[in-house]
């Protein structure tokens, strides 16, 4: 049996690479014939890294950097519109839409704790069973919260608004909220447009949200006009978070020098991190499922962390799958501004829940890493050296489902692991302006 395992694991790990190559190709060309380029480059320049690195590390690293443009968002027109980015901001920012008045957006996405909490799991109303994910660069993702289960950033910005556990407002409560606070009123119709007259509490109850009498005694027409406002809403502050990139890191630098033959640039990273970034893309496996230039493949693997520390269990990506495909703000909804046939919807049409997706969680992305502890779904590891340990000795877990065979224990030493948090260091990039860092004073520009 065991030699039945070591062969599937020799063939997943053979795929996988082979798969990496392809990705390594389509995205550059002939690796050889690049990787000679750059070391022409380099030779010409007589600027190298303080490590040494073999042409197919070098030709892999070369293409994670630079962060490429954000990519379109076609289900929130509003995206690009720096009006709304800014209404958005505000909102993040606006403990006024939640239950007691004491939870915000910002609450368990901090600034100064890296756009998280800083906490095992997240606390708004009351404690949830998952850590909150960091803001950073989650523009770049396919899907949204840890399991996936909503496909846009503005479908996943909707949903803690209304969670009892987080801000437990309601969309009728946030609609009221809108048109009665002068200021908010006047943004928001400079952006979207005049409000409907929902002054009648009679039609429009004080407060409520699908499950509640007096959201679902409304009309169909009605729900559809208060949750509209909930969707501009979402699609602001989406804008906003589409802002919060991470880039220009000392990586970045690195890179960048290597590119042109520049000594200088090449001294961003101290050689301690160069070894790490030796380790990440060679022995250390990182590369795997941590690839492209936001160092993330944006889907979902189980680790064996499906069982939660209190031996709860998590199923991860397995149901998320039918609530994305059956979420009524997903990309083919009436709220979406894509069209059911527009292209981004073919992730959703093709999208097939598989037993595997038990206990699976996304891969996120490592830039800014190092400033938002602590890690994984659960928050269970409180440093970068915590989690690559966790790779690195892979105790057996008592777990519902099976850890993905192409894991194994990477047997690193003290000195390597130091070296691979270094690295991992590198990837914090430069401070967002002091702007983006708090809220406006106005929710006006």
């Amino acid at each position: 049996m065991n030699a039945v395992r070591n062969v599937v694991r020799l063939f997943v790990f053979g795929s996988l690479l082979l798969s990496l190559s392809f990705f390594t190709v389509a995205c550059g060309g002939n690796t050889d014939n690049n990787a000679n380029n750059s070391n022409n480059n380099s030779t010409n320049s007589k600027a190298e890294p303080a490590v040494k690195f073999t042409r197919a590390e070098q030709a892999t690293i070369l293409r994670l950097s630079p962060l490429p443009e954000l990519p379109t968002s076609p289900t929130n027109k509003w995206a690009y519109d720096d009006k709304a980015a800014h209404f958005g901001q505000f909102m993040f920012f606006d403990k006024r839409i939640s239950a007691n008045g004491q939870v915000a957006c910002s609450t368990c996405h901090e600034p100064t704790k890296g756009f998280g909490d800083g906490l095992n799991v997240s606390k708004g109303l009351a404690s949830t069973n998952r850590h909150a994910p960091s803001v950073w660069n989650t523009a770049y993702n396919r899907w949204f919260f840890w399991d996936g289960r909503a496909d846009s950033l503005w479908a996943q910005a909707i949903r803690p608004i209304e969670d009892g556990k987080e801000m437990g407002f309601s969309r009728l409560e946030l609609a009221h909220f809108v048109a009665n606070t002068a200021d908010i009123k006047k943004a928001y119709e400079s952006i979207f447009g005049a409000l409907p007259d929902i002054s009648d509490t009679k039609r429009f109850p004080a407060k409520g949200k699908p499950g509640d009498d007096d959201y679902d005694n409304m009309s169909d027409e009605d729900k559809s006009t208060i949750t509209r406002i909930t969707v501009n809403v979402g699609k602001a502050i989406a804008a906003y978070e589409r802002k919060i990139i991470s880039r220009d890191a000392p990586f970045d630098t690195f890179v960048e020098g290597w590119k042109e033959g520049d000594a200088e640039k090449l001294k961003a990273m101290s050689e301690q991190a160069q070894r790490g970034l030796k380790l990440f893309v060679g022995k250390a496996r990182c590369i795997l499922c941590h690839f492209g230039p936001n160092f993330t493949n944006g889907e979902f693997h189980n680790i064996g962390l499906s069982l939660n520390p209190d031996l709860q269990r998590d199923t991860g990506r397995f149901d998320a799958v039918s609530k994305v495909k059956n979420d009524e703000f997903n990309g083919m909804s009436p709220y979406s501004d894509a069209s059911p046939d527009d292209e981004f919807n073919n992730k959703l049409k093709f999208l097939v829940q598989k037993a595997h997706n038990l206990g699976e969680f996304k891969t996120p992305s490592l830039r800014s890493v190092a400033t938002s502890a602590p890690y994984m779904h659960d928050g269970r590891f409180a440093t970068l050296k915590d989690v690559i340990n966790h790779y690195n000795k892979f105790p057996d877990p008592p777990a519902f489902s099976p850890r993905e065979e192409i894991l194994i224990k990477l047997e690193l030493t003290d000195k390597e692991v130091e070296d691979l948090v270094a690295f991992l260091q590198a990837l914090t990039g430069k401070a967002l302006p002091d702007t983006l860092m708090k809220q406006p004073s106005s929710p006006m520009p």
